[in-house]
């Protein structure tokens, strides 16, 4: 018996570097999570490859991942297996896009004849090529997976309070993000020098508004998983609220009809998954201010809405109600990567590849002085790009997710601290997706690593549990 206490006192210890008692590691790498993530707000913002904010990211990115091993004791990766399988698999098949193939296997692909007819007529030999169209841009696209691995190496090993504090970090960016959408929209000249912004855009921190929208909303999500923590006071409630009336406006000013879209289901999505801790804030203030005061807020919201939009401040509205037939652009765009797909498939065109092979297949009728460089899809593009083998890891990737979210929402282990972020995490995690469907995202470094964070909340849950059941069964 005591042999099995002794073994079941050495869990406690290895459960204790992830609740309660942040040791060198875990400081360490939450100091360095949050410098990271700053930079990303700085410099994050734009997913082209030619802005200057992408040398700043990934230079910081193998800094960090250089001080991490020469500093860090240990790195957790068991917390953060599964991400890190994806993410490992992922490199996996970009990096397999760039390798040399003989022209006699190159040649043979399905939608590379074109480009072959360039040595036929040179006269000269076919050269070895890899499987990908563009090696440059599928390089990029390998180099950009850096930000998701920094995020993977240092939040793995953070206590469930750095986590906290690592959201509430999330949240504060949200709200800066507003603030220069504030600042954008009365007219100051915000201009970046890091990344390619859109005069008189309000688009925060960004290059596209549809992002700042997708930022938005998360931090509604985080604001609201913030105010219903167990033991949280009705104040957080309040300034929750606040938040959100300010992201809601934001949004509207910024034209982007898909982040309205998408900021309203996150704000239902959360008040139904924390339903349990809305209750509890409400029966803790008296049922004759309670329900007065839940007819306030509703109103305030309705009202500050209502006001955006007869001011004509609400660009959201106003592009979604303009929307006539062919007259947005992805509704052109989308049938013809659906014909490009059904050309290369099944091998795909090679990650970050779709701004080159567009133009092979870009009809003379969308012709115009700008370019396409994205699918404005990433679930077509990715199709697109990867081909087969995407299909099935992005397959399997959301199997995972969709059987985790599932086994998260419906268990009975109440709502801890940690189990609220790691639902919040599944929200977001539904968000990106979401907006992924008109845009792109998971091609932000900004968001990217945020979409690398929320699936280490997801996880770092379902390691608690197993951790505790673990120490039970060794100490009973």
């Amino acid at each position: 018996m005591r042999g099995c206490s002794d073994k079941g006192i050495g869990y406690l210890r290895i459960m204790a570097r992830h609740s309660a008692a942040p040791d060198r590691t875990s400081t360490l790498s939450y100091w360095l999570l949050v410098a990271f993530l700053t930079i990303l707000w700085i410099a994050g913002g734009a997913s082209r490859a030619d802005v200057i904010g992408q040398t700043v990211v990934r230079f910081s990115a193998w800094s960090i991942i250089v001080l991490a091993i020469l500093a860090l004791p240990r790195v957790d990766w068991r917390v953060v297996r599964e991400p890190a399988i994806i993410l490992g698999l992922t490199s996996l098949v970009v990096a397999l896009q760039l390798v040399p193939l003989p022209p006699s296997i190159w040649t043979d692909l399905p939608g590379r004849a074109i480009i072959a007819e360039a040595a036929v007529l040179t006269g000269t030999n076919q050269p070895w090529r890899p499987l990908s169209i563009s090696p440059s841009g599928t390089s990029n696209a390998l180099a950009s997976l850096v930000v998701p691995a920094v995020v993977l190496l240092l939040a793995a090993n953070l206590t469930r309070e750095q986590h906290w504090r690592i959201a509430m970090l999330v949240l504060l960016m949200a709200t800066a993000g507003a603030v220069v959408g504030v600042l954008q929209f009365s007219g100051a000249n915000f201009e970046n020098p890091l990344i390619n912004t859109v005069p008189r855009a309000v688009s925060g921190n960004f290059a596209n508004r549809n992002h700042i929208a997708l930022l938005l909303a998360i931090g509604s999500v985080l604001a609201l998983a913030w105010a219903f923590r167990p033991k949280s006071s009705p104040w957080k409630a309040g300034a929750a609220f606040g938040l959100l009336v300010i992201f809601i406006l934001v949004t509207l000013a910024s034209g982007s009809r898909s982040g309205a879209i998408v900021g309203l289901s996150a704000i239902v999505l959360t008040f139904i998954v924390f339903r349990a801790g809305v209750t509890r804030q409400l029966e803790a203030i008296p049922r004759k201010v309670a329900i007065p005061l839940v007819a306030l807020a509703v109103a305030l919201t309705i009202a500050a809405v209502w006001l955006s939009v007869s001011l004509d401040r609400a660009a959201s509205i106003d592009r979604a109600t303009m929307l006539q037939g062919d007259a947005d652009l992805r509704l052109k765009i989308w049938p013809i990567v659906l014909d490009m797909i059904q050309r290369y498939f099944p091998l795909g065109t090679g990650f970050g590849t779709f701004d080159p092979v567009f133009r092979i297949s870009e009809p003379d009728a969308i012709l115009a002085p700008s370019y396409i460089n994205l699918a404005h899809n990433d679930w077509l593009q990715i199709l697109l790009e990867g081909g087969l083998i995407s299909v099935a890891l992005l397959g399997a990737t959301l199997a995972w997710l969709i059987f985790g979210t599932f086994r998260l929402w419906y268990s009975d282990h109440g709502l801890s601290n940690s189990r609220i972020l790691a639902k919040a995490g599944s929200i977001v995690i539904a968000l990106v997706c979401a907006a992924s469907i008109t845009d792109y995202p998971a091609r932000t470094p900004m968001l990217m690593a945020l979409l690398a964070l929320a699936a280490v909340w997801l996880v770092k849950d379902r390691s608690n549990n197993m951790n505790t059941s673990l120490i039970r069964s060794r100490m009973i």
